[in-house]
């Protein structure tokens, strides 16, 4: 990815002067839903691809074939419901995980083979009231399938990937899977993890059980008391504060200093976050007794005087734990995958708190985040910036902790835990997308629907590091659903799907009025809060490989199972101000909304 004129192997913030152009000077491309070309090594480029998905949505929901029998479960009324929509036989479809929020009940599925899964062929399924209200699929019908039993070893598979990806295969436990190619053959893959400790790359490479070769990869990186920058302010500028006891124990019941294991911490380490600086160890200390982490920034001087590496470390501790309290609070919790290292019984994979690497030493002018399955940590890298005199740490600009740390949010969420969803050319930009939009959330303080700028701090520039600021003012930001045709790069792509959800946002707060609690309190009625629960429930709904159309759908069928449809047409004239209108489609605008709105 290109950040500054430096070329970038994963997917990461990535940076786009305010001043330059935002269309690209190449034609829409009809790959955007299925395709991504990935720059794997310098010698290794991949285009990976994933079936298109389709998406269906039911309003009030749909019976379903085992509703009314005695011993109807969710496996069995998936499968059922999934066999009969599609007509396949029942014995090609299983059950892979579940989750359950305060209104749904989903179901995430895979196409199977001989008992063995299919990576890139899923489904979804969601259940309110014992109806289902939406269904995701990209199952494909098989033109070919090889053999199920390997010819080709696991050791010289990981011999294979490792070479191709320049990498060493990490101590996650390989698989056997199908995957689906673009001509609907299918090949027998093994599944292994690669990873890249000096450039921080993170695969999990398919690789073909009966040739050898590297067939797709999935790119896993995506780009107390207190003295921190607090979560709703962006720049230091506005300044440091001390917050007491910032921790919500409705989300982290034993505190932001404790690990489950009963015994409490005196350092950024806690159950749901560790941020440090070169090893896991290397983390900062309390200031003084009592948990109290004081430590006060120098802008005069380099990030990596003590004290501003300290602060770094609190700042970012701070801000995972704050967004991993919130959206805990909306849906975000262990039974729908988030990131955790006790799960304190309450289901899901647990052992997978976000690591945070603090003035990281792999790059400069950036920050990532690898989403792998529940049950791995997700790693967040947070680079110095080196544009101004001393260099600047990414780690104390607000808006990009958060935009990182969403991205363990959208990719854990999106097709039930995986990781592996939103990895084509529109999914993945609209993950761009959902990370500034969520940053942009965080940072508002009142009804006011100011536009909205990211990464003025790191970059000394008040126009920050978008093209356009958000706004609702198609003058300040022109960009369209039908810009998506005219784009190639996701963070590009990002910047539609942000600007699409801040004009969502404004519409919302305008109906309903804003909440100054709405980081604790998900009960309210207010636009703000409305606005969040729509955004994590879109995403449990929607399917692998979503598109902005499916994305859209996924919204407004959120809104039904919620809030009854109340929002429906405040939802379809936000949309459609920007082009995603009722008969929007192939990054052709349309400004039609439903009939009665």
């Amino acid at each position: 990815m290109v950040a500054f004129n430096k070329f970038f192997t994963s997917v990461l913030l990535a940076i786009a002067y305010a001043s330059t152009v935002s269309a690209a000077p190449w034609p829409t491309s009809s790959k955007h839903a299925t395709h991504r070309v990935r720059q794997v090594t310098r010698d290794l480029q991949i285009e990976t691809f994933h079936p298109a998905s389709t998406f269906e949505t039911f309003g009030a929901g749909l019976d379903h074939p085992l509703q009314k029998r005695a011993d109807e479960d969710l496996k069995g009324s998936a499968i059922s419901f999934v066999s009969q929509h599609l007509s396949i036989d029942p014995s090609t479809v299983n059950l892979r995980t579940q989750a359950a929020t305060d209104t749904v009940t989903h179901a995430f599925l895979t196409q199977q083979h001989d008992g063995i899964p299919f990576a890139n062929a899923v489904a979804n399924l969601a259940f309110k009231d014992n109806k289902i209200v939406s269904f995701g699929s990209s199952f494909i019908k098989p033109t070919q399938i090889a053999s199920s039993t390997p010819s080709v070893s696991l050791e010289d598979a990981v011999a294979a990937a490792e070479k191709a990806l320049n990498g060493k295969a990490n101590d996650h436990q390989p698989t056997l899977e199908f995957f689906a190619k673009q001509d609907q053959s299918v090949v027998l893959t093994h599944v292994i993890q690669i990873e890249n400790d000096q450039t921080g790359a993170w695969f999990e490479a398919f690789v073909d059980a009966h040739s050898g070769e590297v067939v797709s990869v999935t790119d896993f990186v995506t780009q107390a008391s207190y003295r921190v920058l607090p979560i709703q302010q962006e720049i230091l500028t506005q300044g440091f504060q001390v917050l007491t006891d910032p921790q919500d124990t409705a989300a982290s019941p034993q505190g932001w200093h404790n690990t489950g294991s009963g015994s409490d911490t005196t350092d950024t380490s806690g159950n749901n976050v560790v941020t440090y600086k070169g090893a896991t160890t290397a983390t900062t200390q309390q200031s003084s007794s009592g948990d109290v982490f004081s430590f006060t920034q120098n802008q005069s001087q380099a990030p990596t005087a003590q004290a501003n590496l300290d602060a770094a470390r609190t700042n970012a501790f701070y801000l995972v734990n704050t967004v991993h309290d919130f959206t805990y609070r909306y849906g975000f919790t262990e039974t729908t995958f988030n990131f955790q290292q006790s799960n304190f019984g309450k289901g899901g994979a647990q052992a997978d708190r976000v690591q945070v690497s603090v003035q990281d030493s792999a790059g400069t002018d950036n920050a990532d985040f690898s989403t792998p399955p529940d049950g791995q940590s997700g790693r967040m890298r947070m680079f110095l910036w080196d544009l101004t005199n001393p260099e600047r740490d990414g780690a104390l600009e607000n808006d990009i902790v958060v935009h990182e740390n969403t991205h363990g949010v959208t990719n854990r969420m999106t097709g039930g835990g995986t990781g592996r969803c939103l990895q084509t050319t529109e999914a993945g930009g609209m993950g761009e997308g959902w990370s500034d939009a969520m940053a942009d959330w965080t940072e508002k303080t009142s009804a006011t629907v100011a536009d909205y700028v990211m990464g003025q701090y790191v970059i000394n520039d008040p126009a920050g590091i978008r093209t356009h600021p958000y706004s609702t003012s198609s003058s300040v930001n022109p960009l369209t659903y039908s810009s998506v045709g005219t784009l190639n790069e996701v963070h590009n792509i990002g910047e539609v799907w942000a600007n699409m959800l801040h004009n969502v946002y404004a519409a919302l707060v305008t109906a309903h009025g804003w909440s100054a609690t709405s980081r604790t309190n998900p009960n309210g009625t207010e636009g703000n809060v409305v606005h969040l629960h729509l955004f994590l429930d879109a995403l449990l709904l929607q399917p692998c490989s979503p598109t902005f159309l499916s994305a859209r759908d996924a919204w407004i069928q959120a809104d039904a199972n919620r809030y009854g449809g109340a929002n429906k047409c405040t939802l379809w004239k936000a949309f459609a101000s920007r082009g995603l209108g009722v008969n929007a489609a192939n990054h052709v605008n349309d400004a039609t909304v439903p009939a009665g709105c």
